[in-house]
């Protein structure tokens, strides 16, 4: 019986949670930067049970990711696709978070459009920083964000502005937000859905290096004064990937879903009346 497929591209800790929920059953693409990391796995999910292919890929280029994306397609009915690849201001230098962040989610929202079947469904992880500062951009900035072509975004002044490493993931996150809404269009023509998730802090690797970082005491701090007043986990996310890669979310696309614990909605409840 031929399977329906699923990618999932960057298999840290939330890629290889999303790939647990939406694998079974199907034929399952796990990609990564890392030949290490995507071999450890593809391993453990097939020692697991799935139907596993692996595929290296550099999300920041746009050949690498058609070619995933084709390699993809031929293996069936390609309706799950989960984009986590991301690197946070503790992991890398400005040039680099813009290549994967912001450019690499721009280019995998476009290749993946070409390809998806219809009644299939994508989502981005983004992040509750693409939330947290409001001012960041203007009109104008967010809508260049928005839809300029994948191949320029990197060269548009709000984006050769940024020196340092927490404002360029910020901006990339706010950039994911947009890029997802304006990519809707494209992937309702393949009778598809797109949208993203921002996550708060959770504790993959990622996540508590950030807590062990500079930023970690204010993390901390906003953790302390949300509701749900601990640390997210990957199964959080992937919970919230499964249902917004499923049918029953038929009529959700080109939205962002916040799964932070509540951090994002304290903030906003306690800052100052304009």
């Amino acid at each position: 019986m031929d399977k329906d497929v699923a990618v999932v591209i960057g298999v840290g800790g939330m890629g290889q949670a999303i790939a647990r929920r939406i694998g079974s059953g199907r034929r399952l693409v796990l990609a990564d930067f890392s030949a290490a990391t995507l071999d450890a796995a593809g391993t453990l999910l097939r020692g697991e049970g799935h139907d596993v292919t692996t595929h290296v890929v550099d999300v920041s280029d746009a050949a690498s990711v058609r070619a995933l994306a084709e390699a993809s397609a031929a293996l069936g009915r390609l309706t799950h696709i989960a984009h986590t690849a991301g690197l946070s201001p503790t992991q890398a230098p400005v040039d680099r978070i813009l290549h994967v962040d912001l450019l690499g989610v721009a280019i995998v929202l476009d290749e993946f459009a070409g390809v998806v079947a219809a009644g299939g469904a994508g989502v981005v992880i983004a992040s509750m920083a693409g939330h947290m500062a409001p001012g960041l951009l203007s009109a104008e900035q967010a809508k260049q964000l928005a839809t300029a072509p994948a191949a320029e975004l990197l060269s548009l002044p709000a984006v050769t502005a940024v020196d340092d490493p927490g404002l360029a993931y910020s901006l990339a996150k706010q950039a994911n937000l947009l890029r997802v809404q304006a990519a809707a269009g494209a992937w309702g023509a393949r009778g598809a859905r797109i949208n993203s998730i921002s996550p708060g802090v959770i504790s993959t690797s990622m996540g508590q290096q950030e807590l062990a970082g500079e930023s970690g005491a204010n993390m901390r701090a906003l953790l302390d004064m949300s509701p749900a007043k601990r640390l997210g986990t990957p199964d959080d996310i992937a919970a919230a990937a499964a249902f917004l890669l499923d049918p029953q979310a038929g009529f959700v696309t080109g939205t962002d879903l916040l799964v932070d614990g509540g951090v994002v909605a304290t903030l906003r409840a306690l800052a100052p009346a304009r």
